[in-house]
């Protein structure tokens, strides 16, 4: 531990060397976050690796061997299985938890919040835990909510494109390698046949990534949909981030060869009529949220907000009661980073405001 102010509280971030534990610690220091304690913990593999913020080195702990007392607020980017042992053991010891995975987000005593959506849902935390969405959920959240308010939300229609840092390090190794070899050998081969390159075998995705789509993320469920597991977050965690048990919402979720930044392309129909004029004056003044004409990839990825567009009337709706648009939004940082410190600092003014 730390100490790096004289008044704040004490942080741990869980999995401070991965992925999007890298870009949390960027964003606790860009939001200048309240901290007075600051700890960094992962697993054993990356114990005793030297981090520094602001200045102040930070040796990494092994949250096996670790303390866990003396921790009011802590960020997990560890993953389900990690989060599922840990979570409760730093909740039993005094912290608030901000999860970063899917193992809590649908219990009922777990709050699942976006920043900008359902702040309210963090004025009881019954168990420690909070939950922090699914990188997909999370970006057209800032966008629908406002129009449900406005239009009442009956039904969502999603398809997803999904970058590859949405699976991790080695979701953007295999693109990366995978683009190698198609360059190497002439990428432009892909023109006249998909079997012209003699791609590595995919290590990651489930089929290869570079220069292509693959329509499937996450497993199956077992459930008889033959849905997978991605494309069922969106429906349950909106139904329960939007307080609408009973929305109607279907997902195709497609991983895509971009490494960052994902877009979704949106059908959502709602109870009363809207027009783009509309949709555009109540989406202007929607907390982050931006309104370009042609929203993409390279747009959004390194920002915060949701970046919405080609915002038109759906023509397979009837009575001018739907809407059709694309979004897009930066998966590690408003996707998993961002949301996280911002619940992080929103449990630090409701339930530590004597320490700020």
């Amino acid at each position: 531990m730390v100490q790096i102010n004289d008044r704040g509280v004490n942080v741990a971030v869980l999995g401070a060397t991965g992925q999007v534990g890298m870009v949390m610690r960027r964003v606790l220091d860009e939001r200048d976050f309240p901290v007075k304690d600051l700890r960094f913990l992962a697993s054993a593999h990356s114990a005793g690796k030297v981090l520094n913020w602001r200045g102040h080195d930070i040796t990494v702990e092994d949250v096996a061997t670790a303390d866990l007392s003396g921790i009011d607020i802590a960020i997990f980017s560890a993953g389900g299985g990690t989060s599922k042992v840990w979570a409760p053991k730093f909740a039993e010891a005094g912290a608030y938890v901000i999860d970063n995975s899917s193992q809590w987000r649908m219990h009922d005593d777990v709050p699942l919040v976006v920043a900008e959506v359902n702040p309210d849902d963090l004025d009881e935390i019954p168990t420690g835990i909070v939950a922090n969405p699914n990188c997909t959920t999370m970006a057209i959240m800032p966008v629908l909510k406002p129009l449900a308010d406005k239009f009442g939300l009956k039904r969502l229609i999603v398809s997803s494109y999904q970058a590859v840092s949405g699976a991790g390090r080695a979701g953007v190794e295999q693109l990366m390698n995978e683009a190698k070899a198609a360059v190497d050998q002439g990428a432009d081969k892909l023109v006249f046949g998909g079997d012209a390159i003699d791609f590595p075998e995919p290590t990651k995705v489930a089929r290869t990534i570079a220069f292509n789509e693959v329509p499937f993320i996450g497993d199956i469920v077992d459930d008889g949909s033959q849905e997978t597991d991605e494309e069922q977050k969106l429906r349950n965690e909106s139904r329960k981030i939007l307080h609408l048990p009973d929305l109607k919402a279907s997902c195709t979720c497609v991983r895509v060869g971009v490494f960052t930044a994902h877009g979704m392309s949106v059908n959502a129909e709602f109870e009363n009529p809207v027009s783009v004029e509309e949709a555009k004056e109540v989406l202007a003044s929607a907390p982050a949220v931006e309104l370009p004409d042609i929203p993409t990839a390279q747009l959004a990825a390194g920002k915060t907000p949701s970046f919405v567009g080609r915002i038109r009337v759906d023509q397979a709706v009837d009575d001018n009661k739907g809407l059709a648009f694309f979004v897009t939004n930066d998966n590690l940082r408003k996707g998993a980073a961002l949301n996280a410190v911002e619940l992080a600092e929103i449990v630090a003014r409701k339930h530590f405001a004597d320490q700020l």
